[in-house]
């Protein structure tokens, strides 16, 4: 039978070293209906997984540092083959304890009844609020049950807080494991791209690119998208998320994909390529891509351990608005223009972003004033682009853009994992160089 990994057992030790004293309180996801009686497909809520690697709803564990016993507790819905006819197989409580480690488990239903005695004794409680509707009215009768007795018992958890900084700051620094997750769902992004760009041609639909793309994932062993795919030609391409994939594809214009997978246990990629749709780059069009790709890779060499990611984006952000000024898209010193934002016209995002089990990872990007410092085990994407369009106005002193850059939207996204002594760029079997988007 399929085993949980011993990685998830070392996670909650950590997590428990962590607690001194404190219980933690950490649910699973629930359904969300769709439509009527139809449900979207489950997704694990990714903190739950990365403690427990249990993939089924409804489930709610508990980390108890206060107690010596009884120190991971699951709450999960009992087997039922009345009900596995209809929705599958579950582990139960037995398969909670043998297979995942849980030193003992009980029905969901027992939630109410039981938490109040597994909290007694707790410093403090850690829960997230807000997030979790059908729970957070347990812990909130659970605590107040503890300060009630308070006066009697001399002991009640003295504050409810957010498991978040503790919980993602351990998320952010990858394990050995997580990295090679991260490397295969790189691996099968980029060659979902690499078969994208070989099979594309002028009149074929945006939709068709996906679905060859997302079928690639799937016959790879992913678990499908790790988000909505963006396919978009020409001027779709200047609207940042576009996902609506439903236009042709015409001659003469790029074809800009931002897409990647989700492996079984969450892991994501997120790669974006930019090619001409006939094979061959205009003058305007090869310019720009070399700007963005010339940005990119001045942005991959920046990520170090010490440095940060507000780093890695001025490094991008000062070759785009040189190479823009050089272009005469944009006048002014180069300092002046940053100050002032007098690009934003042409790049309005940051450059990148923490990627693990979220698409968007979760972690700090500063801490008060300070950004945070990039330190080995980081996963981050790299993703300078430029937009060409005539959506936002053009900043007083700038120049109205010609016709002939009208349309042109590029991004370059790799996925990058801070070594030790700099970087590895997971997706770089993604090919990006000039001469290979053309044929």
């Amino acid at each position: 039978m399929v085993q949980v990994s011993p990685v998830h057992g070392t996670r909650r030790d950590r997590l428990l070293s962590q607690l001194v004293d404190r219980a933690a309180v950490i649910p699973a996801a629930a359904l969300v209906t769709h439509h009527a009686d139809v449900e979207y497909p489950f997704r694990q809520d990714s903190d739950f997984w990365y403690l427990t690697g249990f993939d089924e709803p409804d489930a709610v564990a508990l980390f108890l540092s206060h107690r010596e016993q009884e120190r991971f507790v699951l709450f999960v819905s009992p087997r039922n083959p009345a009900a596995e006819v209809w929705t599958g197989f579950r582990w139960g409580c037995e398969g909670a304890v043998e297979q995942f480690g849980a030193d003992v488990a009980h029905p969901i239903a027992e939630l109410e009844s039981r938490l109040d005695e597994y909290l007694d004794g707790a410093s403090a409680v850690l829960f997230r609020v807000g997030r979790h509707p059908g729970v957070e009215p347990l812990v909130l009768k659970a605590l107040a049950r503890q300060l009630d007795r308070a006066p009697r018992s001399g002991q009640a958890p003295l504050a409810l807080q957010d498991p978040s900084a503790l919980l993602h700051g351990m998320r952010q620094i990858k394990d050995p494991i997580e990295l090679d997750r991260l490397r295969e769902a790189a691996r099968i992004s980029a060659a979902a791209h690499e078969l994208a760009r070989a099979r594309t041609r002028p009149g074929m639909s945006e939709r068709q690119v996906q679905a060859l793309m997302e079928q690639s994932f799937l016959e790879a062993g992913a678990r499908g998208p790790a988000y909505g795919s963006i396919v978009a030609g020409g001027d779709n391409a200047c609207v940042l998320h576009y996902t609506s994939n439903a236009d042709v594809l015409r001659d003469g214009d790029l074809l800009l994909i931002d897409a990647g997978c989700s492996l079984s246990d969450y892991y994501n990629g997120d790669i974006t390529r930019t090619f001409p749709i006939n094979g061959r780059f205009t003058s305007e069009q090869r310019l720009l891509y070399e700007l963005v790709l010339a940005s990119q890779l001045a942005a991959l060499a920046a990520v170090r351990p010490g440095t940060t990611a507000d780093a890695v984006h001025e490094t991008a952000l000062r070759v785009l608005v040189e190479g823009l000024l050089d272009l005469g898209l944009l006048l002014g010193s180069a300092d002046a223009v940053i100050e002032t934002g007098a690009y934003r016209h042409l790049y309005m995002h940051r450059t990148g972003h923490w990627l693990g089990l979220d698409v968007h990872d979760v972690g700090a990007y500063r801490l008060g004033d300070h950004p945070v410092t990039l330190e080995p085990g980081m996963v981050l994407t790299v993703e300078p682009g430029l937009y060409v369009s005539d959506r936002l106005p053009v900043p007083d002193g700038q120049p109205e853009i010609d016709p002939r850059w009208q349309g042109i939207g590029i991004r370059i996204e790799d996925d990058a994992a801070v070594t030790e002594s700099g970087s590895e760029v997971l997706s770089a079997a993604a090919l990006k160089l000039p001469d290979a988007m053309e044929r």
